[in-house]
């Protein structure tokens, strides 16, 4: 942004955008409004292909009238196994406007996760994105007596497939397109058979502790939902977004698919989610939502190459920063910032802080968002000392995704802001839990009352689970989730996330579970930064032969209890780490320690690497 002082241009606003009370009667009212102008983008070939909202209606009509033809009634269950791809669009607002309701299943499951998510949401129709996800489904088809269908979008290495229960989404299209013209005024009646009140969609929780939970969310809900984003976070027609989260997730299911079709904002997806640092280059989002992951990630491809430039360069950036910072500093103390400085800044941008930019790919950004876990308050600070604000929400599946958001004009790092317009939040007064309160927050949990009666109070507040505290202006601050909070052995409160969340800000270190409770110290579980430390180990001429010969390296580990003394300088003694292990496996999104967001499991961590915590505290 160039004008990093003030902060106005990125207000909200509070008008309604599209009219409709379901999805369905949103996304139609959006097409009849909006025709030729393009809504999404995807990269085939190496050359961006638009998707206007008149090819996209017309694409959504004949999955819609194709899942009708395979006899889907109103009110039952679709799934889709896919990555995040327009397909995936598609078959959602398909399946939503031939009255079903739709469930999204993160491509990393395993073939028993799939077949536990079918069998839980009763699924009727399941799309797949190719030949690896329709293996897993095969697989499990035979546990599903009520899955009937199977869909495939990409048929690449199928074309030979004879099974009578499988079929590809053109062919679907194409009998939704016959089917259509057959059965005139089936369609309007589909789109319209169901109402506000009644169940959209299910978004299954990452299973962080137990099996996954169906949250299940009402038209009413997500029309709300959307309606309040854009009073926090306005976008209209003119903003590029990036499409790259599951799509099975809250955040690019609400706050990417769902806002951008009631905002109009482009959605480009990139082509694969390793290719991620590349296509936002090329997109160049003008709002750009992410985890806390993707910014780390970020800031530490940064740093790295900032450790590969010449002296001048360092110095340059340096200089360039350091400048940042000044502004920064005086725009979160809501100062004004002089004329001298703002001449340096603009110098500053031009020198080193726009090629930053650039390197990353939000030159282009009005301002970033940050959710779904805690971010470093020092992150938050270095994105604004670049000229770019970032403003952290907060909230879960359960309220549609945020209950808590930053005020652009008063951006407060290690704060998730005050409550939403459209929601109330309260802390509990015996156990300082974040309540949530408000048309956003879900509708039980599919087929399980009880959980959903302890989740879900006679008041209607939502329990969420994290622990926190509120200022005299109504910011909210995160401390922990409730089972995470560490009581030491000598009776010490510790919140490991904040000691985590510094350790993240290494380039060096990817993940940290901290240990402590009922202990007599701290100690730290770290999962590494593999490119970046296999890079300091090259360039030291460290051996290494794989992995976990990499985390075993004297060099390496040097280099890590230089990072925790890094941030133990932060920290009072009692809350500092005395004990570090690495973990030697290279984790990936389809391993039982890691969600699909990327974040360790904290139950699941401390009861795999046992062993490896008691061995920090032999002797003590």
């Amino acid at each position: 942004m160039s004008n990093l002082w003030d902060l106005s241009h990125i207000q909200p606003r509070q008008d309604v955008v599209v009219p409709g009370d379901t999805i369905p009667a949103i996304f139609w009212n959006a097409v009849a409004r909006r025709g030729d102008t393009v809504w999404m983008r995807e990269k085939e070939l190496g050359l961006w292909q638009a998707w206007t909202w008149k090819e996209t209606g017309a694409a959504v009509r004949e999955v819609a009238m194709g899942l009708a033809s395979l006899g889907l009634q109103p009110g039952e269950v679709v799934s889709i196994l896919a990555n995040t791809v327009v397909e995936w669009v598609l078959a959602d607002l398909g399946s939503l406007s031939a009255g079903a309701v739709c469930s999204g299943i993160y491509p990393t499951d395993a073939p028993e996760q799939v077949h536990y998510l079918c069998a839980d949401s009763r699924t009727k129709v399941l799309f797949v994105e190719n030949d690896e996800q329709l293996d897993k489904a095969l697989e499990v088809r035979g546990g599903l007596p009520e899955l009937q269908w199977i869909v495939v979008f990409d048929m690449e290495g199928l074309r030979d497939l004879n099974d009578p229960q499988v079929l590809s989404l053109e062919a679907l299209r194409e009998r939704g397109a016959a089917f259509d013209r057959s059965h005139p005024g089936l369609f309007e009646q589909r789109v319209s058979s169901r109402g506000p009140q009644d169940l959209a969609i299910l978004i299954y929780t990452s299973g962080t502790t137990g099996k996954p939970k169906g949250a299940m969310h009402s038209h009413a809900g997500l029309v709300y939902t959307v309606r309040g984003y854009n009073t926090l976070i306005a976008q209209d027609e003119t903003d590029q977004r990036m499409c790259f989260l599951p799509l099975c997730h809250v955040a690019e299911r609400l706050g990417g698919e769902y806002f951008a079709m009631y905002t109009g904002s482009v959605l480009n997806f990139v082509e694969n989610p390793d290719t991620v640092p590349e296509n936002v280059r090329e997109i160049a989002p003008t709002v750009f939502t992410a985890v806390p992951r993707v910014w780390e990630k970020f800031y530490s491809a940064v740093m790295i190459a900032l450790k590969d430039a010449g002296g001048l360069q360092q110095a340059t950036y340096a200089w360039a920063i350091g400048v940042g910072r000044q502004v920064a500093d005086l725009v979160l103390d809501r100062r004004p910032v002089p004329g001298l400085l703002k001449a340096k800044f603009t110098v500053a941008r031009w020198l080193a802080l726009d090629n930053v930019r650039k390197l990353i790919g939000i030159h282009r950004a009005r301002f970033l968002v940050t959710g779904a876990a805690p971010i470093s308050p020092d992150l938050i600070r270095w994105y604004l000392s670049l000229g770019v604000p970032m403003l952290e929400v907060w909230g879960q599946t359960e309220n549609c995704g945020a209950a808590t958001g930053m005020p652009a004009d008063r951006i407060r790092p290690g704060s998730i802001g005050p409550a939403c317009s459209f929601n109330e939040v309260k802390l509990d007064p015996a156990t300082k839990e974040l309540l949530i309160r408000g048309p956003n927050v879900f509708m039980g949990y599919l087929n399980l009352p009880e959980k959903t009666r302890e989740t879900l109070d006679a008041d209607g507040w939502l329990h969420t689970g994290d622990v926190g505290e509120v200022d005299d202006e109504g910011f909210f601050r995160i401390t922990d989730r409730m089972k995470d909070i560490i009581i030491t052995a000598g009776g010490k409160n510790i919140t490991p996330s904040e000691i985590e969340n510094e350790l993240k800000f290494s380039p060096y270190i990817t993940d940290a579970v901290v240990i402590g409770d009922k202990r007599a110290y701290l100690t730290v579980l770290i999962m590494i930064d593999q490119d970046n430390v296999e890079r300091y180990a090259q360039e030291r001429d460290v051996p290494f032969s794989n992995y976990a010969s990499l985390t075993r390296a004297r060099e390496v580990l040097d280099l890590i209890q230089s990072e925790i003394d890094r941030v133990n300088a932060k920290f009072a003694r009692v809350e500092q780490v005395k004990a570090f292990r690495l973990l030697e496996t290279q984790l990936t999104a389809e391993d039982e320690e890691l969600t699909p967001t990327m974040k360790l499991k904290r139950n699941l961590v401390q009861k795999k690497y046992a062993a490896l915590i008691e061995s920090m505290y032999r002797g003590a």
